[in-house]
């Protein structure tokens, strides 16, 4: 264990705080609930900030191990595929039974299938000896996806402007457009390791 795993590892409790605070929230009765969301929006951008950091000093410092190639997009799935099946969830649905989030069903399952559709490849690559490190696809869409979250958080509470809930929709459409497209990205990473196995 260095420095950048117990961050990674601090990251893992953060999310798990942070979807047992956010599964807490009832649409039906917000009354008193929004220090919920306030709290969620900063564990978030403390959590994803903190992915950038432990990053930077695994690579700063020639410390990456294999602990944290494969906890560091564990918890990352954790913290964004968490907040997305929560979002679109019964909690957010208010008392006329409309999502107060914009975020859809089949949105998250864009977001779940990427995540285990590459998870899937890297083991497969990995298995026959290549490495399968994250690549700038991945980066962007872990980049959009950490904006859209809080973004939607902070629109249930403080910023409600007609504009921002623009904002808010275009975020949503752009997080599934990234995320389908990073897929295919890694899809085309992994084909000489799909083709030598279907040789195989």
């Amino acid at each position: 264990m260095n420095l950048p795993n117990w961050i990674t590892v601090a990251r893992f409790v953060m999310a798990v705080v942070f979807c047992a605070l956010l599964a807490q929230y009832d649409a039906r009765r917000p009354a008193g609930l929004t220090w919920i969301l306030d709290v969620c929006f900063w564990l978030f951008i403390i959590a994803a900030l903190s992915d950038v950091l432990d990053g930077y000093l695994a690579r700063k410092h020639d410390q990456v191990t294999s602990f944290g190639r494969i906890i560091d997009p564990f918890v990352d799935k954790v913290l964004v595929g968490g907040a997305f099946i929560l979002l679109a969830g019964r909690n957010f649905v208010n008392d006329r039974g409309v999502s107060v989030t914009g975020v859809e069903a089949w949105m998250v399952v864009i977001i779940i299938g990427r995540e285990l559709l590459v998870s899937s490849l890297r083991g497969a690559s990995e298995a026959a000896g290549r490495q399968y490190a994250a690549n700038i696809h991945g980066k962007i869409k872990m980049l959009v996806q950490s904006v859209t979250v809080p973004w939607v958080l902070i629109s249930l509470t403080h910023f409600t402007w007609p504009w921002w809930m623009t904002g808010r929709t275009i975020m949503l459409w752009l997080t599934v457009l990234v995320t389908a497209l990073s897929m295919i990205a890694y899809l085309a990473q992994a084909r000489d390791v799909l083709a030598e196995r279907r040789h195989a």
